[in-house]
Order: structure tokens, then sequence, then C-alpha cells
């Protein structure tokens, strides 16, 4: 993405909240597609220029977008909100099946798709040198042990109602006095 790009993050959970913190310091527009209604509120909190619906388009053409729920189908959705010669990289380690490509409207003009296997140690070093100089913070949850069945279900009922943005279960393994 060039200096001060336009980015699209499709999906909205654990990676792509930390991911948006981090464009966003380092000059980026961020457009946030995701379904969850709570997700796109924490992508406005956060700083994104607009979040909508996944199959929404954004409000302007994107440099680069980043595919973060495993939904094939948001594929050619993500191409066609590309600009030219932009690109899309699929961050997940799995999606289900893509439907067919329309070359003109989803490839044309030069854009590009990249699947992303896995980060590196170094990958992980360098996210953590920039988190920490940017401030990035993880939006969890913190419940006792005693509490974990009851905080898996409530946390379950969340991300599958399309909340949760972003969040993260923590249970205490033990309680300090």
């Amino acid at each position: 993405m060039p200096p001060g790009g336009r980015l699209g993050l499709y999906g909205f959970g654990g990676s792509a909240h930390l991911c948006a913190q981090v464009a966003l310091a380092e000059g980026a527009t961020v457009h946030v597609m995701t379904r969850g209604a709570a997700a796109r509120r924490l992508a406005l909190e956060l700083g994104a220029a607009s979040a909508q619906d996944a199959y929404a388009r954004p409000p302007e053409p994107l440099d680069s977008a980043i595919l973060f729920a495993p939904v094939g189908e948001l594929v050619p959705i993500a191409l066609r909100a590309l600009d030219r010669g932009g690109v899309l990289a699929i961050a997940g380690i799995h999606l289900t099946d893509t439907p067919p490509l329309h070359y003109e409207t989803e490839l044309f003009y030069e854009k590009q798709v990249r699947s992303v296997a896995s980060s590196t140690r170094e990958d992980g070093r360098e996210f953590l040198t920039l988190a920490a100089r940017y401030g990035v913070h993880a939006t969890t949850h913190t419940y006792p042990l005693s509490r974990a069945v009851e905080a898996r279900r409530s946390e379950g009922r969340a991300v599958r109602r399309g909340g949760g943005a972003g969040e993260r279960l923590v249970v205490k393994l033990r309680e300090w006095a």
C-alpha cells in the first residue's frame, strides 16, 4: 500500500482490529467492511474513516484490502472495491470456496490477489515493535476461572450474533487476593 493509502479491512475480529490501529498510525485511511454492528462501532471508535456491512462498497476505491473473514464470496466484492493496481491479501488460514471471478470488473487494471500462508518470527517481532510504538491495544474481557464455562458461552453467543468485535476471552487461572 502506498504511504497514506486507502486500506479496506474485510472482517473485524482479533487480527483486524490490531492491524487497523497500526495502519491508522502509519497514516492510512482505513475502511472496514464487516457484518457485526459492534465491530463497526469499534472500527469507528478506533478511527476508521468508515465502517459498513461486509457486502457494501467502501465510500472510495481502495489501494489495498485485507480479507480476514474466512468467507470466499467476499473475494470478488473486495476486488471490485480496489482501484487500478490494487492488491487484495487473503489473510486467513481457512477460506470457503470463492465464486467464479469476472475478469473485467474484478481483475482487470492490474489488480492482484495474494494469499498469506503464515507469519515468521521476524514478522511477529516487527509487529510487536510497531504495536509498542503506536500504543496498539487489544480489546479483551476478563473472567475469573470460576466463571470460565459461563464466559465461553456468553462470548460465543456474542460472536455468533456478529458482536464481540476484536474481543478475546481471557480467563484468569488464579485469582490473587
